[in-house]
């Protein structure tokens, strides 16, 4: 379909450019989607699905070391790189599949190949210009590394190299201890392998609330994995086993490998999108609270856009600019209302502002907070899990942060993120009826204490 207009013309088919023209098709709109390489992007396929079945296969590998906690006999012989893969890829490829069937299904032209921007509403794809009377961009992230460091997929690696993985390493460096470093460094310590974290900044996932990254770091020194927070990389070597990394001060770590998690960076070089007049700054798109570029008729939705790196942010964003195509005034994201969770042992979970950022907004005399701890819940005395839920409210007003550290507490996020979005007040939440005995009990505990009225917890 040489020189095809559509009404929605979208340069890709991540979680942002999917979810973007599924809605724009269920609102009758005609709609290109171009992708290089599978449906469905980072995320599904070397992402957020792949990286979580193989948390559950670490998970796995942990209850049957640990099951005689519970009283039951087992042992476990080792990790088969090769069924743990072959899950993990199972899984991925059941979603590619459904996904496929359901772009078809819409009627959504896909375009396979590399596309430009190469005028204000025109992609071209080989040497075939397609036409949208509305532009989306959707080009997604890369695994970056740092200047000067170098990335040869075998000892140095990044995260998609990670997935691809054959042997369990018996040692790993991982630069960097935000989630993705985390959440590798939690697989591979499962797994039974010797892993060090390095990172500069002060503390392990440093977006998190303090007291969720304290309660990480105890939680991964009893499980033995090493980190050294405050600290910068120097320099990397191969040996002839491995890895040699030189840190700030001196001090050499070896290990099999060395896994670069530093964050992921835009992908926007290259793409006309400079050429044609997008606002750029430092390779991200600028786009205002409905995605619009500077550009008419041009959006940009997902990583490519400054703020959250999430799946979940990028898919919403495609349908807030769908529906904003389809004139139906959708309301703006607020980013503060997006939850985050980091998938390691145990997870980490929030929503809502962290207590330094209330406490610069608000000052420290217009916030309460209460934490609450997961020992006096029955669901997780059951799964032996430690941590608490973290609430922050203003003053005699809503609750604005959430914040909770303890194995499966992103499962408890979606309540979290509706008491924050929908400004609930402790008050409001109390009284709901959490089923026992569930960690969700935790959540409304919680919410009880900050009520005034605690039953398992110590005003």
């Amino acid at each position: 379909m040489a020189d095809a207009d559509f009404d929605v013309l979208i340069l890709g088919a991540g979680s942002g450019g999917y979810a973007c023209a599924l809605r724009s098709a269920q609102l009758g709109l005609s709609v290109g989607l171009v992708e290089k390489a599978n449906l469905g992007g980072t995320c599904l396929h070397i992402g957020c699905i792949p990286t979580k079945a193989l948390l559950h296969a670490a998970e796995v590998a942990d209850q049957a070391r640990e099951a005689e906690t519970f009283g039951v006999r087992a042992t476990l012989e080792g990790i088969d790189m090769a069924g743990v893969n072959a899950y993990k890829d199972g899984v991925v490829s059941r979603l590619f599949k459904g996904l496929t069937g359901l772009i078809k299904g819409r009627g959504i032209t896909v375009i396979e190949g590399a596309g430009r921007l190469t005028g204000p509403r025109t992609v071209t794809v080989g040497d075939t210009p397609y036409t949208g009377r509305h532009v989306v961009l959707a080009s997604g992230s890369y695994a970056r590394t740092l200047p000067g460091l170098e990335i040869d997929g075998e000892r140095v690696i990044t995260s998609d190299h990670a997935l691809r993985l054959d042997r369990v390493p018996a040692s790993v460096v991982v630069l960097g201890g935000g989630v993705i470093g985390c959440e590798f460094a939690s697989v591979w310590r499962s797994f039974g392998a010797d892993v060090t974290i390095v990172e500069a900044l002060p503390r392990l996932v440093a977006v998190e609330d303090e007291a969720s990254s304290k309660a990480l770091e105890r939680a991964f020194r009893k499980r033995g994995i090493g980190f050294r927070t405050g600290t910068s990389f120097q320099s990397v070597k191969h040996t002839d086993t491995g890895v040699a990394v030189t840190v700030e001060g001196g001090d050499v770590i070896e290990a099999d490998l060395l896994l670069v998690a530093v964050g992921r960076g835009p992908v926007t070089e290259g793409l006309g999108y400079d050429e044609q007049g997008v606002t750029m700054d430092r390779g991200f798109v600028l786009a205002d609270e409905r995605c619009r570029t500077n550009l008419e008729g041009v959006y940009a939705v997902g990583d490519i856009v400054p703020g959250l790196q999430l799946a979940h942010r990028g898919f919403q964003q495609g349908i807030l600019v769908a529906e904003d195509i389809a004139g139906l005034d959708p309301s703006p994201i607020d980013e503060s209302g997006i939850p985050r969770v980091t998938y390691s042992h145990p997870e980490v979970a929030s929503v809502g502002l962290d207590e330094a950022r209330a406490t610069e907004t608000y000052g420290a005399d217009g916030i309460e907070t209460l934490t609450y701890d997961l020992g006096g819940n029955g669901k997780s005395q059951i799964l032996k899990t430690q941590g608490f839920v973290k609430l922050i409210r203003r003053k005699d007003g809503p609750v604005i942060g959430v914040h909770m550290v303890g194995d499966r507490v992103g499962e408890l996020i979606g309540e979290a993120q509706i008491i924050y979005n929908w400004e609930g007040y402790p008050d409001d939440v109390a009284p709901l009826v959490h089923a026992h005995p569930t960690q969700n009990e935790a959540l409304g505990e919680a919410h009880l204490a900050l009520a005034g009225k605690p039953l398992h917890a110590h005003s």
